[in-house]
């Protein structure tokens, strides 16, 4: 008998992961490997999705007000700046809070990008994802906007493209009219999208005495909400030492009522009566400032009151991601 020649495999196709579709777990995995989707590229995007990254702006400029921006702050924009030149035909980069459409992001007609941050993110790491957005921002289209997609595994992050040293500087804005270069002059019917977005937005102030303090108004009453930078147990120790204390409030009328935990941060949050503004409460930010200072410096053990104004602390409060 003749020998049976060895069986060969035609080469297949190889697809990238960001080109790989969206398939049911159990079909055949895209990229023709013969295996089903789950146990091949399918793999790799649950790990990807699963694996949330607590802390994804740490590493840069303006960490705080990353996380600010992305939770709290309904209209602001931040003039961002890469590690390398950017390319020709795109004279700048400009991170913004929401975009028309809750679009990712957007070259507008003059080639400039914007980055829309309050976004729905493909996978655990928003850092990855808004620098995979970022990126085909860039190359895109002037006067189209920017789909989502998820981001490839191994793709760059915020951190890889972004100058560390580049100042970061929010504009809060009273509305949405950044979003079209000619407001005033805009249709009718981008005229009525402006006026629904500012309707629903909230009335908010960066302070300037302190860092990633945000002012806002509420029909009820009125916040600030701070985030602070500060490893979490060691800022609840000095808040408590503070409140049992009596000195944790901003001023007559005002609370620290609890804090949210957001994007590794943590946010303390005071109630503000009605008729304070984001200008009254600017000196005593600052002086609140450095009691926290001292009150962080502590090492000593909690006192009971301590213990329990911590306890209180806790309890109040909210993980917003």
């Amino acid at each position: 008998m003749a020998k049976k020649r060895p069986q060969t495999k035609a080469k297949q196709p190889q697809l990238t992961d960001g080109e790989i579709p969206v398939v049911g777990a159990r079909e055949p995995c895209p990229c023709n490997s013969g295996r089903r989707y789950k146990a091949c590229h399918g793999r790799a995007a649950a790990h990807a999705v699963t694996e949330l990254v607590h802390r994804p702006f740490e590493g840069l400029a303006g960490e705080a007000d990353w996380v600010a921006l992305r939770e709290l702050v309904p209209a602001a924009t931040v003039e961002l700046h890469l590690k390398e030149a950017l390319p020709e035909g795109v004279p700048s980069v400009t991170l913004a809070t929401v975009l028309p459409m809750a679009w990712p992001a957007l070259r507008r007609e003059d080639g400039s990008v914007l980055i829309g941050l309050q976004n729905d993110t493909a996978s655990g790491d928003i850092s990855r994802d808004l620098a995979d957005t970022l990126g085909r921002a860039l190359t895109a289209e002037p006067g189209t906007p920017v789909q989502g997609r998820r981001a490839p595994a191994d793709g760059p992050r915020l951190q890889d493209l972004l100058d560390p040293e580049g100042a970061f500087e929010p504009v809060v804005h009273p509305g949405f009219e950044f979003w079209v270069p000619d407001a005033q002059n805009a249709t009718t019917e981008v005229t009525a999208s402006l006026e629904r977005a500012n309707a629903a937005a909230i009335p908010t102030v960066k302070l300037a005495g302190v860092d990633a303090a945000y002012w806002c108004e509420t029909p009820d009453k009125n916040h600030l909400r701070w985030v602070m930078p500060h490893p979490e147990e060691q800022l609840l120790d000095a808040l408590a030492r503070l409140h049992a204390a009596g000195r944790s409030s901003l001023g007559d009328g005002t609370r620290l009522v609890g804090s949210f935990r957001a994007h590794g941060l943590t946010v303390p949050v005071w109630d503000l009566p009605t008729g304070v503004t984001a200008e009254d409460v600017e000196k005593p930010a600052a002086e609140f400032a450095e009691r926290l200072a001292g009150a962080l410096a502590s090492d000593a053990p909690l006192t009971p009151d301590e213990r329990r104004a911590r306890g209180g602390l806790t309890n109040r409060q909210v993980t917003l991601s």
